[in-house]
């Protein structure tokens, strides 16, 4: 049985929660107070095989943008989550490459105040590589596609999460065995743990 991390991103009020209750918890969520940070756990039988996903549903609001870089660098795979009732909210992702991504055009079931086409979410999907669907929390269209398609995806990648794993490790690792090995220096080269990004993806989110 495996374990994997799966990180939701997207700006505030694109529907991140209410995806990741929907999913994992089966229900709608009409109302709630903006997401800080909040874990959610849900053990699938997909395939024939049983995956226990760890669940990040991340902040969305501007004052917390300092956090996404410790997001990022936690996931196996990522959620990417922009509202198709807003141009100001899609996802803008550059230098695709690495990490299982799934990006989803959430709200389909408001048709009538889309202002972000289909073929613009697939057209974003086509840069970074990766499946694209749009979902709606609240008719739950295509949720579990995404996720079941986005665990699909980490399995066939895990060689490569667990190398990632490991290499991060060591760069969390390096400030601190730099600091063991200019004790006693005035002067030495700074070590710094590298921008964490989804395995070369600069996410950014606007």
């Amino acid at each position: 049985m495996s374990l994997f991390k799966i990180v939701v991103l997207g700006e505030g009020g694109v529907g991140k929660s209410a995806l990741t209750i929907q999913y994992s918890q089966h229900f709608f969520v009409k109302e709630y107070d903006p997401t800080i940070e909040s874990n959610y756990s849900k053990t699938v039988n997909l395939d024939d095989m049983v995956t226990v996903l760890d669940i990040l549903d991340t902040a969305g609001q501007e004052e917390y943008s300092v956090m996404r870089s410790q997001y990022i660098r936690s996931g196996n795979g990522f959620v990417l989550v922009y509202a198709i009732t807003s141009k100001d909210q899609i996802l803008r992702v550059k230098d695709s490459d690495g990490y299982p991504v799934v990006i989803c055009g959430n709200k389909a079931d408001m048709e009538d105040a889309r202002e972000v086409s289909k073929e613009d979410g697939q057209a974003l999907a086509q840069k970074l590589n990766c499946p694209f669907f749009e979902t709606s929390a609240k008719t739950r269209v295509n949720v579990e596609e995404a996720f079941n398609t986005l665990v699909r995806n980490m399995r066939a990648n895990m060689d490569f999460i667990r190398q990632k794993e490991e290499e991060q490790n060591n760069m969390l690792d390096s400030p601190r065995r730099g600091k063991d090995d200019k004790k006693g220096s005035k002067r030495g080269s700074r070590v710094g743990v590298s921008k964490p990004t989804l395995g070369g993806v600069k996410c950014v989110l606007s």
